[in-house]
């Protein structure tokens, strides 16, 4: 083979077209030449020891080589090679660490090839093939195909760029934001030096999506971002830790130094407004920061007192800065959370949640109309914890949709075991909308025309009146499924009579803030008295709970006030009537028969007790 010479593709017999195989036009044709022309490839065979190189005759086109004799050794074509590029065939062949065990030893290699002539981006090639060893060992020939690949290797460099920065930011993504941070926790402590992190939080991004759209408020962000660096030491880090937040990486601070950068950046975030396509938008930010090791020695504990301590700061004003500090009883608090998420996951694993059945008299007959069914969780030694104990820190922790599930659960399994058992269910906010919700209690109503119209749904006030529109729709979806609705602690939340009326409730609960005093309390008894003359005109029913004795019984009694809750007509407990009934009966039957009754006898008996 000269040095000029081309590889042609194989003779095809009988004077056949060499154009690539196609479906349906003759018989199928074996073209290797064909074909790697067809999909861009370039063969080549590299005689190492004469150092002559062939290529294929689609080199030129393929590659953009106006001369093929440029490349037709194996030093020419390195000349090609982008001088930048760390990798190169000669690389991949002559210095590859393996061996020939007969069959050649394969190679792949990416390298970039600036032809002359070629102006702008290289040329990234794949160079895919496999050399072979002379009777010494060493590479004397090798052979393979190269193909163009800058598209491709541009769409992995974006991907590979993606995965480490922010797209629209330029800066480290909260991934690679953590990784240094982690990498300069580590660094800190082995010196025994301090260092520190900000959480900075640009403000009021809710309402620039809503005024002005996500675009502008991603130019907002994008703005913050070029202030941000254009503030910022050398040999600090930058990164976005998520839609509107930042992370800032301070090397060598010490708490003061901390603030005093929090300040500097915190001016340069407000200085002038960012001039957006919508128009100039003022822009503030709030700070949290965490000095390392003094506060934190983890990722962890760096990104959660951190955020910790920008809730603090977001909680003054907008534009602050709040250094994290200990604090004895956040820590026992964030302690005995992490306790009780403990013990309700494990609850709910071990089938442990309990309702406990308080009774809604009344006002007049002191008849039982409905029992309100509170949650309680059985601890693994037996005690008991109340939903007061329990709720809050469910809510915070998100573990209240599991909880309102159960409890949903629990309640419609009793009413269909206790057919004339009437009851209330509390819902908290975060289930409203919770389609798993709403398809647990339409299930557990399907097929039993009977538990809606004894089923009473309690929102809280406090609920109700953050989004009136949506507090109407849970209202009339309930009602679609034949439940009635109560607002829970009605009071709390100041709502306006109007709204009341808008919601289209059935029952009001007064929340016993202002009926446990009101035999007392003057101010208490201008506003129930108020209240149940208006809630008799909006045609709702009322319950008064927290009732502690007869003299405020009797002036509820007096007002109109339809149905009492409290500690004079009975707390909750987990040993209802119809249950205590239900075993009496069982024993009576086994002391008479000296056999147990059969089970429906027993349901028939706790149905009358229960209507009692």
């Amino acid at each position: 083979m000269t040095r000029n010479e081309t590889i042609a593709g194989p003779a095809v017999a009988g004077g056949a077209s060499t154009r690539p195989d196609v479906p349906g036009i003759g018989p199928p044709v074996l073209d290797a030449g064909a074909i790697l022309r067809s999909v861009g490839d370039v063969p080549y065979v590299w005689d190492i020891a004469s150092d002559t190189l062939a290529w294929g005759d689609n080199a030129a086109d393929v590659l953009g080589v106006t001369e093929v004799e440029a490349m037709a050794t194996g030093r020419g074509f390195a000349r090609l090679v982008a001088p930048d590029c760390p990798t190169s065939r000669f690389d991949a062949v002559m210095r590859s660490g393996t061996t020939d065990a007969g069959g050649g030893a394969p190679y792949v290699v990416q390298y970039a090839l600036v032809p002359p002539g070629r102006s702008g981006e290289p040329l990234w090639v794949e160079d895919v093939g496999r050399w072979f060893a002379g009777p010494h060992g060493d590479p004397v020939r090798a052979h393979g195909v190269v193909r163009v690949i800058t598209e491709r290797r541009a769409r992995e460099e974006r991907l590979a760029y993606l995965s480490r920065y922010d797209d629209l930011t330029g800066e480290m993504n909260r991934w690679h934001l953590t990784e240094v941070l982690a990498i300069t926790i580590e660094e800190t402590v082995r010196c025994r030096e301090s260092c520190g992190f900000l959480l900075l939080a640009v403000d009021n991004v809710g309402r620039i999506n809503e005024a002005y759209g996500y675009e502008v408020a991603d130019e907002v962000v994008a703005a913050v971002a070029k202030r941000l660096r254009a503030r910022m030491r050398g040999g600090d880090h930058l990164g976005r830790f998520s839609g509107n937040k930042f992370g800032i990486i301070l090397k060598n601070c010490t708490p003061d130094d901390i603030k005093v950068a929090a300040e500097r950046l915190l001016a340069g975030v407000r200085e002038g407004v960012v001039r957006t396509n919508a128009g100039p938008v003022a822009v503030t930010a709030s700070v949290g920061g965490v000095t390392v090791p003094r506060h934190a020695r983890t990722v962890h504990d760096v990104l959660f007192r951190s955020k910790e301590a920008l809730e603090i700061a977001q909680s003054k004003r907008c534009g602050s800065f709040h250094g994290y500090q200990p604090n004895v009883e956040r820590d026992a608090l964030r302690r005995a959370s992490v306790r009780t998420s403990d013990q309700i996951i494990t609850a709910l694993n071990e089938r442990r949640v309990r309702i406990a059945f308080e009774p809604v008299v009344g006002t007049a007959s002191r008849a039982v109309a409905f029992h309100e069914c509170l949650m309680r969780i059985r601890r693994s030694d037996g005690g008991l914890i109340g939903a007061g104990d329990i709720v809050p820190i469910a809510e915070r922790l998100g573990l209240m949709r599991l909880l309102d599930h159960r409890v949903l659960e629990l309640v419609l399994d009793e009413m269909k075991r206790v057919p004339s058992l009437r009851a209330s269910v509390n819902v908290s906010p975060g289930s409203t909308g919770d389609a798993d919700w709403w398809e647990a209690l339409a299930a557990g109503l399907r097929g039993h025309p009977d538990l809606a119209p004894r089923l009473v749904i309690e929102i809280t006030e406090t609920a109700a009146i953050q989004d009136i529109d949506e507090t109407r729709g849970f209202v009339a979806r309930a009602k679609d499924l034949g439940c009635r609705v109560a607002i829970d602690d009605f009071g709390a939340g100041y709502t306006s009579f109007r709204n009341l009326r808008k919601l289209g409730v059935d029952i009001v609960k007064i929340d016993g803030a202002f009926v446990q005093h009101l035999a007392r309390q003057q101010d208490d008894r201008a506003f129930v008295q108020t209240f149940l003359d208006l809630a008799r005109r909006l045609g709702l029913e009322t319950v008064a709970e927290w009732v502690q004795d007869e003299e405020s019984a009797a002036l509820l009694a007096a007002w109109g006030c339809d149905y009492l809750q409290g500690r004079l007509i009975g707390l909750a407990t987990l040993d209802p009537p119809w249950a205590i009934e239900s075993r009496a009966i069982e024993s009576r039957a086994i002391d008479s028969r000296g056999a147990a009754a059969p089970a429906g006898r027993l349901v028939d008996g706790a149905c009358t007790v229960a209507a009692r």
